[in-house]
């Protein structure tokens, strides 16, 4: 089922290069972020409210109202992926909203589900072929959504997925989960999405670094971070495009170095390397660039911070460790966090398995660092 796609990779170091070719500053004392709450589980109000029970990933974003929306990827009514009982509605991508602060006293706490009225089920975003036939003729095993961004001069809200085609390709030090393409779907009202035939597609080894986005705006620029599908060792890289041309591949921009300085407008060049889980960047108020995402080496939901997208990039921070909360393996950065103590705040998920490969826990969960 999907179980390599949750599972560690432990064997190759997550070595840093700096955007602009200056050395990454050395990690500082990191004070590992506190657990707040469990956001969805079958015994929670997502359940009984949406049917989301197990899920993934819990990516937010700022949508056009200005509210927060959470992406989940693989979702079901059950704790976990192989239930029991089964059916057990199997849906990605799915969202969940709400206007409530994270660092409020409660923790997050949803109000609403895309493509809900009130309560009710909470169905998919858009089509997901569910080990079938894609919108365009494909097979995919799912669709699991990458990151999310709202225009506000529009109202439109754009989401980049994958499209998986298998969770166990062979690699190089073992399997991987090979997305075939990274593309790009649209809701102009907020709750229906359409895929668009966009597509960024994965190559013949699985090496694709434009696979797995995290997009944030500053300005009429839209900055995207990618990297491989499959936790795999390889390349981070940063591209850029005008926030109104998203739909127009020849308008992105590589940030590159051309052997004595970096520039926009060139073919990319690694702003870091190392086993990267899904990336999450997000600029805060006061300016700040944040990046977390899992160290597959280390099996630590990390943070760095930079002065600008395209500038040095510290050394990495631990904020969520293996021991704090097993089979960890994704860490996105809400966008309302701040550089105040305890207001970095982080949707963690996890998949705890038996050794005889029983599900014993498979949610998100809300934590509260410090960049």
């Amino acid at each position: 089922m999907m179980i390599t796609r949750r599972s560690l990779l432990g064997t190759m170091a997550a070595a840093g290069v700096a955007a602009v070719g200056a050395p990454i500053l050395a990690p500082g004392t990191a004070h590992a972020a506190t657990w707040r709450k469990r956001l969805t589980g079958a015994d929670l109000d997502t359940n009984h409210r949406w049917r989301v029970a197990g899920t993934d990933l819990g990516i937010p974003y700022v949508l056009e109202n200005g509210s927060i929306g959470y992406l989940f990827g693989d979702t079901f009514d059950t704790p976990w992926p192989e239930g029991p009982p089964l059916p057990n509605d199997w849906r990605s991508p799915v969202m969940l909203r709400s206007a409530v602060h994270p660092g409020a006293a409660g923790g997050i706490v949803f109000d609403s589900a895309a493509r809900v009225a009130g309560n009710g089920r909470a169905p998919e975003l858009m089509h997901n072929g569910h080990n079938g036939i894609g919108i365009d003729g494909l097979w995919e095993v799912t669709v699991i959504p990458n990151d999310g961004i709202s225009f506000p001069e529009t109202g439109r809200q754009l989401v980049s997925y994958m499209s998986i085609e298998n969770w166990n390709s062979a690699g190089p030090i073992g399997p991987h989960w090979r997305s075939r393409y990274a593309g790009l779907a649209y809701s102009d009202n907020g709750n229906d999405f359409i895929r668009t035939p966009l597509k960024w597609w994965n190559d013949g080894p699985n090496t694709d670094p434009f696979q797995m986005w995290t997009m944030q705006r500053d300005g009429d620029w839209v900055y995207v971070f990618s990297v491989r599908s499959g936790r795999q060792f390889g390349p981070m890289m940063l591209r850029r495009v005008r926030w109104d041309r998203m739909f127009f591949p020849e308008s992105y921009e590589g940030w590159g170095h051309n052997g004595s300085n970096w520039g926009w407008g060139r073919p990319c060049t690694p702003i870091m390397n190392g086993i990267f889980g899904e990336p999450s960047v997000r600029r805060l108020a006061d300016g700040t660039w944040v990046m977390a995402y899992l160290n597959g080496l280390t099996g630590c939901i990390v943070t760095r911070t930079a002065s600008g997208p395209d500038h040095a990039w510290t050394g990495e921070k631990i904020q969520v460790t293996s021991l704090q909360e097993p089979a960890l393996y994704g860490g996105f950065i809400h966008p309302w966090s701040s550089r105040r103590p305890n207001d970095l705040h982080l949707m963690v998920s996890k998949w705890t398995k038996t050794p005889d490969n029983r599900s014993t826990a498979y949610h998100v969960s809300q934590f509260a660092g410090t960049v």
